[in-house]
């Protein structure tokens, strides 16, 4: 009798839990209206061998996320692979991740290029915000809407990060099984460039002290007056500055890559947005992926190292790591000369077969 009582109170939960869960299904994709610009206003040209259009998905924090979504004109019969794209860290859809989201197209892959949560044209407030936890289920939440797609091939589908949403994207992987195969572009670890600076130069507990007792009056500061001031992205360069500062005005702030969406075209980031990376290191668990990773970098990159010591935690031999001769950060933004996309086509195409 005992036993029976144990289990009915256990069919009584599961129901109960059951029945709550379709309630909440009725609601999770309640969608943010957003107001989505319909003309096309990417700094690359569009190209006549995709059909482009605008999506917007929900993630799992109920943010409603804005895409581009590029499918090839020309296809096999049958259900497509697909790639979600994003980055660079402070960029929008209608920079470097459209013209690689809309390249891949063209060889065959459905693509995405999606504004992160709280930037660009998706939802969220306040905004210019990142988040270690939230943008990487941003890329999670991509994955959510093209494994639902009925011209979409659920078990072929792949991520794109570029710059600091190459770390996002190896975290995505690590923690999201249904992520066949990753390229980390250009990469950033946010978190330990955050933590420790450029080199790791302020690795220390001091350092990082300061940091978060300046970060955390301004947080006061921020609730006292009801408002979020944000940094200053990209100034023009003095001529003594570091040249990867001369490459991102050069990119960001002139016609070569210049948006007025975007963070690092003049928006600025919330000065608050560094604190959640200081004690929340989004690599920690790399070293457990288990499907393929390609991590591309430039060999005059700055950021170089950011890849280099990624790869060394990565196991098993489908990892790779491509080092671009002469290529400094910026040239895998928009350079197609110089971003090797034969190489990403062979890749994909080998782990989404």
């Amino acid at each position: 009798m005992k036993r029976m009582t144990i289990l009915t109170a256990a069919f009584l939960c599961l129901f109960a839990l059951t029945e709550s869960t379709a309630q909440n299904n009725q609601s999770s994709r309640n969608m943010e209206e957003l107001n989505l610009t319909q003309e096309w206003d990417k700094i690359f040209p569009k190209s006549d061998k995709v059909n482009h259009s605008k999506v917007t998905f929900v993630n799992r924090y109920g943010i409603t996320l804005a895409a581009d979504l590029y499918v090839p004109k020309t296809t096999a019969k049958g259900k497509l692979p697909a790639i979600a794209v994003s980055g660079p860290f402070g960029a929008v859809k209608e920079q470097s991740s459209g013209l690689y989201a809309q390249t891949l197209a063209e060889r065959g892959f459905l693509t995405i290029a999606f504004d992160p949560s709280f930037t660009g044209e998706s939802g969220g407030q306040p905004r210019s915000v990142a988040s270690p936890d939230i943008n990487t289920e941003d890329f999670s939440a991509a994955v959510d809407y093209l494994a639902t797609r009925p011209d979409v091939d659920a078990e072929r589908i792949g991520i794109v990060g570029i710059c600091g949403w190459g770390g996002f994207a190896i975290n995505a992987a690590a923690n999201d099984t249904r992520i066949k195969a990753t390229v980390a572009s250009t990469m950033y670890d946010i978190s330990r460039c955050s933590a420790n600076g450029y080199y790791d130069a302020n690795n220390n507990a001091d350092a990082r002290y300061e940091m978060r007792r300046q970060l955390s009056a301004q947080r006061t500061e921020d609730y006292r007056t009801g408002t979020y001031p944000r940094t200053v992205m990209n100034p023009e360069p003095a001529d003594d500055a570091p040249k990867f500062m001369k490459d991102y005005y050069d990119y960001y702030k002139t016609e070569r890559g210049y948006h007025p969406r975007s963070i690092n075209s003049g928006l600025g980031w919330n000065k608050t947005s560094n604190l959640a990376f200081l004690n929340a290191p989004i690599l920690a668990y790399s070293n457990e992926i288990r499907s393929a990773v390609l991590l591309i970098h430039g060999e005059k990159a700055h950021s170089r190292y950011f890849s280099e010591d990624a790869f060394k935690k990565l196991k098993s031999d489908n990892k790779e790591l491509m080092i671009i001769p002469g290529a400094v950060h910026t040239d895998l933004y928009d350079r197609t000369n110089i971003i090797p996309f034969d190489k990403l086509e062979q890749f994909f195409k080998e782990y989404l077969k």
